[in-house]
């Protein structure tokens, strides 16, 4: 599960690798356990923290999912102050070597666990299927170009340029380019906590329309 990923604004594999290992012992976590909770091999695990390979972002997403986190907060520093202004060059963007592109919109913040995202796919391409996050977390998204494949629970549901929608992150959900032209679109995610009672509606997705 490994590729030619790119991280970009000068974030080191080794810097990466040392951010995930810290995640992992803040929370108790054996290089075994976090392997077994994000469906990766142990010596994935051990050669990120190593800075030895270059996770692709699915196997990023995956560890970030399974330590409670976001995949921003592995990437960068909590921000302080009232205020942060993240110009274009300093926003980390992961380029997928399938073909598509994760840029971070929002800075990290202290406690909150919210990640603000611009995702470029090319033509044809599938990014994957992301796991649940925690439950009780929510994802907001609008397409802002092209066509986007958004599947849900194994559901698919085709947003065109202009349409939005809303569901729950503790969901599986995958996203796809079936079109001819590159999909641009915008995703909020707000993470849930181990152990949030989760209350969305049994039949949400009723309300997501084809």
């Amino acid at each position: 599960m490994t590729g030619e990923s790119v991280l970009s604004s000068g974030l080191s594999m080794a810097e990466l690798g040392q951010r995930v290992r810290a995640e992992r012992r803040t929370r108790g976590l054996s290089i075994e356990r976090l392997a077994d909770l994000a469906g990766v091999s142990r010596s994935m695990v051990s050669d990120i923290e190593r800075g030895a390979k270059t996770p692709t972002v699915l196997v990023l997403d995956r560890l970030a999912t399974a330590l409670g986190t976001s995949i921003a907060r592995l990437l960068d520093e909590p921000a302080h102050g009232a205020m942060r202004v993240l110009r274009h060059a300093e926003q980390r963007v992961l380029r997928d070597p399938s073909g598509w592109e994760r840029r971070v919109l929002s800075p990290v913040l202290g406690d909150v666990e919210f990640e603000f995202m611009r995702t470029t796919i090319g033509p044809g391409v599938d990014a994957g299927e992301f796991a649940p996050h925690a439950p009780g977390s929510r994802e907001y998204l609008a397409v802002e170009r092209g066509s986007l494949r958004l599947t849900i629970d194994g559901r698919a549901h085709t947003l065109e340029t202009g349409d939005s929608a809303y569901y729950p992150g503790d969901l599986r959900h995958a996203f796809a380019n079936d079109g001819t032209g590159t999909c641009v679109y915008y995703l909020a995610m707000e993470l849930g906590t181990p152990g949030h009672l989760n209350h969305h509606e049994p039949t949400w997705k009723g309300q997501l329309d084809d």
